[in-house]
């Protein structure tokens, strides 16, 4: 199981030709990539999401990519003297028209479009190869990380898929006593306001029997442990975060059922330790892919 959270970097030095790739992921219900290349690879782009589509399912993904080019043909740089002229005799005018101040200077003229041209030829294509084998090298980085990561989230959510269990047993023992403790309770209540007069206890177990089954958690409880078992089977998928991710919504569906039928302090405790729990195993489980 990996986690969503990583990091990777990988680095391509050769003939002059330097690449850094920096690969940083964090939690996303889907896969949502991000890069920061140099005008020169914007056309390598797609290519370098597929190569990292194959290594991160889910999640945002976000990719730096550093480039330099020391080559010979990386310093070829011309001037365009006509354009500059151009911008230069622009601003005389428009200092002689309107009275101001001319200062145009030669920094600001290279600032100009089209004056300074940049003949450095990147053989993009030519190092496409290299690139994306540079990525791969990254996000395999990145993978080790998140699954290290994620081989801490299963043992703390397995870790806490027993508590969730030990509570739900000490719910399912605490409820039967429920309905005793009530009929008890109702019997004193009655003989106490009666007086000494007979009763119909027949009436007194109707009353019982309708309060039990307005309490009875037993299928909530039954469906509960169906859930743990599926849990512990899932979380040793890969990538099924998203189906943990539901699973978790019906743990919190029966843990809600639970407290809103429990009309016992000791239960509801009980419950309410359960939900906090499931909360946090919800939570760990926004983390995985």
């Amino acid at each position: 199981m990996l986690s969503m959270t990583g990091y990777g970097k990988a680095e391509y030095a050769e003939e002059g030709i330097a690449l850094t790739v920096e690969i940083r992921t964090v939690n996303n219900r889907n896969f949502d990539f991000n890069a920061k290349t140099p005008r020169a690879f914007i056309s390598l782009e797609d290519k370098i999401r597929k190569t990292v589509s194959q290594y991160v399912s889910r999640g945002r993904v976000d990719l730096f990519l550093n480039f330099t080019d020391s080559t010979e043909n990386s310093a070829s740089i011309d001037v365009n003297l006509e354009r500059a002229e151009q911008y230069a005799l622009a601003a005389k005018k428009i200092s002689e028209k309107l009275g101001v101040q001319n200062d145009c200077t030669v920094s600001v003229i290279m600032k100009m479009p089209e004056v300074i041209i940049d003949n450095s030829a990147t053989d993009v294509e030519g190092l496409s190869e290299r690139l994306l084998e540079t990525v791969k090298e990254a996000c395999e980085k990145l993978n080790a990380m998140r699954r290290t990561e994620g081989e801490k989230l299963v043992a703390d959510m397995l870790g806490r898929m027993s508590e969730i269990e030990r509570i739900a047993a000490a719910i399912k023992l605490r409820a039967p006593l429920v309905a005793t403790e009530y009929k008890e309770k109702l019997r004193a209540r009655i003989e106490e306001a009666l007086a000494g007069v007979n009763y119909d206890e027949a009436r007194l177990l109707s009353e019982v029997a309708f309060y039990t089954d307005r309490v009875n958690i037993d299928e909530e409880l039954t469906r509960l442990s169906s859930h743990i078992a599926q849990f512990r089977k899932i979380v040793l998928t890969e990538g099924a975060g998203k189906k943990l991710d539901f699973l978790m919504q019906e743990f919190n569906r029966e843990a809600n059922t639970v407290c809103s039928k429990s009309n016992d302090i000791e239960v509801t405790s009980l419950a309410l330790s359960l939900k906090n729990e499931i909360e946090k195993v919800r939570e760990q489980v926004q983390n995985l892919e």
